[in-house]
């Protein structure tokens, strides 16, 4: 099954499956960025307006965007912002916005499903105004070492979502490369993950 499929079949009930690294990503995202303003911001990778509840308070303008027919039809039912237009759009193709359009991108559980970085980071770089900033949080590498993926049951079935492992040290080369700048690097842990390995990556680039 496809990506672009599996989330299509999962966004009927995404919000609602137990799913502790979606809940930790959350919180992770409104205690980092939560004190900070926006005048424009992008989101990549929407999901059903998980996060874009949260950017529409803090960003004056919100662009956010999926390849997910069915998870975007969800977050255009869940958050009715005037400040917020929903797109699909594929990133791993030439994204649609000018150079330097945006304060702030986001992108969260996204990245382990894309086999090359450097164009998601090249874009990015693009996009970004100068001093913008890029905030990425991942399911950690070190859960993916130990065979974790995103998944989901339907009909008592297991699904596993097509994913590629990169390394903490691919996320930098990626960044670095592109003229991003690491402001931050953090790890988290859920409260239901005492003596495990961390859950989420996350990440904080500054374009320079």
């Amino acid at each position: 099954m496809s990506i672009r499929n599996a989330y299509n079949q999962w966004s009927e009930t995404y919000d609602n499956d137990e799913n502790l690294t979606r809940d930790l990503d959350q919180d992770v995202t409104r205690n980092q960025l939560g004190d900070s303003r926006f005048d424009s911001v992008l989101e990549i990778g929407c999901g059903t307006g998980k996060n874009t509840s949260f950017l529409v308070q803090i960003g004056r303008v919100v662009q956010a965007v999926d390849f997910s027919p069915g998870m975007i039809r969800k977050a255009r039912t869940k958050v009715q912002a005037e400040n917020v237009s929903f797109s699909l759009m594929d990133i791993r193709e030439p994204w649609y916005y000018d150079d330097e359009s945006f304060d702030l991108i986001v992108c969260n559980l996204v990245l382990e499903h894309i086999r090359d970085l450097s164009p998601i980071f090249s874009e990015a770089a693009r996009t970004l105004h100068r001093n913008g900033r890029l905030f990425i949080n991942e399911l950690h590498p070190f859960r993916q070492y130990d065979g974790r993926k995103a998944r989901f049951y339907r009909n008592e079935e297991k699904m596993e979502v097509e994913a590629f492992i990169h390394h903490i040290s691919d996320f930098l080369k990626a960044a670095s490369d592109n003229g991003l700048g690491l402001e931050q690097l953090n790890e988290y842990w859920h409260a239901a993950d005492q003596g495990k390995l961390p859950r989420i990556l996350s990440l904080a680039f500054e374009w320079r």
